[in-house]
């Protein structure tokens, strides 16, 4: 088998254009891939606009899934999606809810001691362990066969520039959180260029593309098909974040404000739509099959205007039940967030498979969460867990399982280690996976 540069040596092209070309089906090893996408949305949901209706009292329970409104923009996908009612958070120890449902939803395990102060509760540090993504990635990279070039990505959207338990979910071990990246240029640079600064982005292209074109001539016609897909996508890209830098510099300068009150650029819809093609462009050229998508951050304030929302999103989840406009509102965005993630799903649904039948929906697994089941309440039981894809890992879809009482959501995360390879026997705090995997079969 020939190495990455005896392979650039064989085409004739430069390192440069070595992202566009050694993820193509021909030049990877043979097999079906599974993949895993984690999406974050911040500070609970409305769980009666979430949850399907209990069947009514001696009444049959219904074997197909039915949506309430918040999940409505899933319904082209519903047969392929599996809802876990039941799942909760019981990691116990130091911090505020925010802060354990953030910084231990990956990591099942406790927050190290610390002097970051949050709500009424004991300060505490960061997470005491590795991630599921980062354990995944770990386990992947380990193997010649499931090896690719970054490992794991980690996408941000209006996640703000601090660095706290409440804005950070990823963690390669205990004391090192992983940072989203959250800027489209940022991001595109570290997955296809070597740029210097956002000026430079248009350059990408037009520096390899002799050598794209080269090497062109020298690939199956299904692998030629795939790379002008590549090239087409990173282009509009380009052409976007340009158009989105020109639009910035024409906006009015943003007026002194309270510093607690977060801003999020009115651009954040496109920024979401970028980063989600650039996420799913990522694992079709076989970069990664490991990615975490984070919306903004718990506890935060993002003011949605997009959505003709000027509240801050974690002051309207405090809000009691019986504050109708601030339910409409909670719903509006709890929508919105749906709608990306089924945004992102008809993009995996629609770009067929590299290599083998089928789309790439059909090798991944999505899983949707929250870092409390209700904001109100700060509840870490009955966290919001949506799953989508999952064919490849062997998961039966279209319905909303309801699982014993607390179960704990390390138990989850053995269950998607287990249907991707990694036999994990436990997980994060040991003692919370009691039971083993869960049976999603």
């Amino acid at each position: 088998m020939k190495t990455r540069r005896q392979f650039l040596q064989h085409l004739g092209v430069s390192a440069a254009a070595a992202p566009f070309l050694t993820g193509l089906p021909s030049l990877r090893a043979a097999g079906a891939k599974q993949r895993l996408i984690i999406m974050f949305s911040p500070n609970g949901t409305v769980p009666w606009e979430f949850w399907p209706d209990a069947p009514e009292k001696g009444q049959p329970a219904s074997d197909k899934l039915t949506f309430k409104r918040i999940l409505k923009p899933l319904e082209p996908w519903r047969e392929r999606t599996l809802m876990l009612n039941g799942i909760s958070n019981r990691v116990g120890g130091d911090g505020d809810r925010h802060m354990r449902g953030m910084s231990c939803l990956l990591t099942g395990t406790e927050l190290l001691p610390g002097n970051i102060q949050g709500g009424s509760d004991t300060p505490a540090g960061w997470a005491s362990g590795i991630s599921i993504d980062q354990e995944l990635k770990r386990f992947l990279q380990s193997r010649d066969e499931t090896r690719t070039r970054f490992g794991s990505l980690e996408f941000g959207v209006a996640v703000p520039n601090r660095a706290d338990p409440w804005t950070r979910m990823s963690y390669l071990g205990a004391n090192q959180p992983v940072a989203p990246i959250d800027d489209p240029a940022q991001m595109l640079a570290k997955v296809y260029g070597r740029m210097k600064d956002k000026e430079n982005v248009a350059s990408i292209l037009d520096t390899v593309q002799s050598d794209l074109q080269r090497a062109a001539k020298r690939l199956p016609e299904a692998d030629r098909t795939l790379l002008d897909q590549h090239l087409t996508l990173v282009r509009d890209l380009e052409t976007r974040l340009t158009r989105n830098e020109a639009e910035s510099e024409l906006s009015h300068p943003v007026p002194d404000i309270d510093p607690d009150i977060e801003l999020v650029n009115d651009n954040t819809p496109q920024i979401s739509r970028m980063q989600i093609d650039l996420l799913v462009n990522a694992m079709a050229n076989d970069m990664t099959r490991v990615a975490t998508l984070q919306f903004m951050r718990s506890v935060g304030q993002a003011r949605m205007n997009w959505l003709g929302i000027e509240e801050g999103h974690h002051g309207l989840s405090h809000d009691p039940d019986n504050n109708k406009d601030s339910v409409e509102k909670l719903t509006k965005i709890n929508e919105w967030f749906a709608g990306e993630l089924a945004y992102l799903t008809r993009r995996l649904a629609e770009t067929p498979e590299p290599g083998a039948d089928g789309s790439m929906l059909d090798h991944t697994l999505i899983v949707w969460l929250n870092e409390l089941g209700k904001g109100n309440s700060h509840t870490l039981d009955n966290l919001p867990f949506v799953l989508i894809g999952g064919k490849s890992h062997g998961f039966r879809m279209d319905r909303c399982l309801q699982l014993p009482e607390k179960t704990t959501h390390n138990r989850l995360w053995l269950t998607v280690a287990q249907a991707m390879g990694h036999d994990l026997k436990t997980f994060g705090t040991a003692n919370l996976c009691e039971g083993g995997a869960l049976n999603l079969t």
